[in-house]
C-alpha cells in the first residue's frame, strides 16, 4: 500500500511541528522544512485543521502548533482520516471489474488495508519523534539566528 502524497506531507509537517516547541513556524517555514511545496502544504495543513491536529493563529505571532489530539493521537487514526477506507483496487471504477462479484481479492486486499492501519494505532506522531528522528526534524530549516 502506498499513501497519498498529501498524507506523506501531513505526517511530516505533523512530526515537524511535534518537535517545534515554544516555536510556532508558519506553513511556508514548515513546508521549507519539509520540503514541499507551499500550495501543497497549505491544503494539507487546511486539512489537518479541519480533522483538529493542528492549530494556526494568523498575523504577527501566529504560526502553527500541533494539537494533543495531533501530539498523541493514534497515527494509524490519522493515516484513516486522511486516506480514507476506500478499496485499495478500483473495483468499482469506470468500467468495473467482471471478477467483482465473485472476487476473494477485494476482500484479501481489505484485510491488508486494515493490517496496516492497525500496525499504526499504537504508534504517535510524538513517539515517531523521538532519537534520531527528533534532531534531525530540528535541524530542517532552522531560523537563523541574530
Amino acid at each position: 500500500m502506498r499513501l497519498t502524497k498529501s498524507t506523506d506531507i501531513a505526517l511530516r509537517i505533523a512530526m515537524r511541528l511535534a518537535v517545534a516547541g515554544d516555536d510556532s513556524p508558519t506553513t511556508r517555514e514548515v513546508a521549507e522544512a519539509v520540503g514541499v511545496p507551499y500550495t501543497h502544504a497549505a491544503k494539507v495543513v487546511s486539512r489537518m485543521q479541519h480533522l483538529g491536529v493542528v492549530e494556526a493563529r494568523r498575523g504577527r505571532g501566529g504560526g502553527l502548533t500541533l494539537t494533543s489530539v495531533g501530539r498523541t493521537g493514534s497515527v494509524g487514526r490519522l493515516v484513516r482520516e486522511l486516506e480514507g477506507t476506500g478499496d485499495v483496487v478500483g473495483c468499482e471504477d469506470d468500467p468495473p471489474c467482471p471478477l467483482r462479484a465473485a472476487c476473494k481479492l477485494r476482500g484479501a486486499l481489505r484485510s491488508a488495508q486494515e493490517a496496516f492501519y492497525a500496525a499504526l494505532d499504537p504508534l504517535t506522531v510524538e513517539e515517531l519523534t523521538g532519537p534520531p528522528t527528533g534532531p534531525v526534524l530540528l535541524s530542517l530549516g532552522m531560523r537563523p539566528q541574530d
